[in-house]
């Protein structure tokens, strides 16, 4: 049986998680939807999804979707909906988890990774994330969930953008992209958002269909023109995964420094020059013990020395995962790119390790 996509839809009290929930399990799409719910009652679903409001953990929707409260841990919940699916008692397709207002996205996508019985059933696809326009400048300023629910997305759909001028949207715009370049992003009218931007985005996914979007640093990089290490390239073994770890950026890594100085910020690392394996894995091996924490999100598409293939590998916290991906086409510049999303990150350190990990 193929793994049961889950998605994790985040944002601070009030940015519209149920609207959007609600929009999408309404729709006329035919798919069949499990909703975990993690503190059922406080944003409850408007009732007339609903076929009932009951005390049972599990609600059957009138759309043929379900909705379950978490009553242990997320891990229990998630074996539990899949043991019924494989029974027969329960016929969904994905999961999508709504999270508290004020929850920090890391434990709830670590689970899908940590836990082998949850990674062998579901396949984390995305962090969707709510950002309120007319107050995301208050919450972003005063409450770090909100600024760690914009770090880890995978999609940032902003809400409420009637309510501000053009220039206030811009200027949220600007200091999102600052804090998450790699998180597209768009704002939505009461939750109207298509299915193919809310399912199936394999923002975690790790396979060689994954790559960077070729423009995600664009505007950072207009922002710092930094040149990238200049040296040749080494060539690459086809068959082995070199690297379980992530992380390069160049010793040209550029930091943001805006007026609302936030604590979670993104930072890019470009290098020309090929990677040797073991230097990066230890590198990163003991970068993230120390500052695993801290590091929200990072992704990268390396030049591995050893492989003629795209080295693509991606971290959330202490958890690293890479995958090779397509070859380096002919006359393609093998240029590695990461992006670092993090809490107070040590920017130096980083790049000084990254140069050192360089052939």
């Amino acid at each position: 049986m193929s793994l049961i996509p889950a998605t994790i839809l985040t944002g601070f009290l009030g940015s519209g998680k149920t609207t959007l929930l609600k929009r999408v399990l309404s729709e006329a799409h035919g798919q069949k939807i499990a909703v975990i719910e993690n503190e059922f009652g406080e944003e409850n679903i408007d009732h007339e999804i609903l076929v009932a409001d009951t005390n049972e953990n599990i609600i059957q929707m009138s759309n043929g979707c379900i909705c379950c409260t978490i009553r242990e841990d997320l891990r229990a919940t998630l074996q539990d909906l899949a043991q019924r699916r494989r029974k027969g008692e329960l016929d969904f397709e994905r999961v999508v988890i709504e999270t508290t207002g004020l929850a920090d996205p890391g434990p709830v996508a670590q689970t899908f990774f940590m836990d082998d019985e949850v990674a062998e059933q579901y396949l984390l696809d995305s962090i969707l994330t709510l950002v309120d326009a007319k107050h995301a400048a208050e919450q972003l300023n005063e409450r770090q969930e909100a600024r760690r629910q914009v770090g880890f997305a995978d999609q940032i759909f902003i809400s409420k953008a009637d309510l501000v001028s053009a220039a206030e949207l811009d200027a949220l715009t600007h200091r999102l992209k600052h804090m998450n370049p790699r998180a597209p992003m768009r704002a939505v009218h009461f939750g109207a958002v298509a299915l193919s931007e809310v399912f199936d985005l394999r923002g975690f996914n790790l396979n060689a269909k994954l790559d960077i979007d070729p423009d995600f640093l664009r505007a950072l990089e207009h922002e710092h023109e930094h040149p990238p290490h200049e040296h040749a390239h080494g060539a690459h073994s086809q068959h082995e995964t070199p690297c379980s770890h992530p992380s390069h950026q160049d010793g040209h890594a550029a930091a943001h420094h805006h007026h609302h100085d936030d604590d979670v910020k993104s930072f890019v690392y470009r290098a020309s020059r090929p990677f040797n394996p073991a230097k990066l894995e230890d590198f990163l091996g003991a970068i993230v013990q120390v500052y695993g924490p801290r590091m929200l999100r990072y992704k990268g598409v390396l030049d591995m020395d050893g492989t003629e293939c795209k080295v693509i590998f991606q971290g959330v916290h202490q958890l690293m995962g890479s995958d090779l991906g397509a070859p380096w086409a002919p006359g393609e510049e093998r240029v590695s790119k990461m992006v670092f999303i993090g809490i107070d990150l040590p920017r130096d350190i980083l790049v000084q390790g990254l140069d050192q990990a360089l052939l």
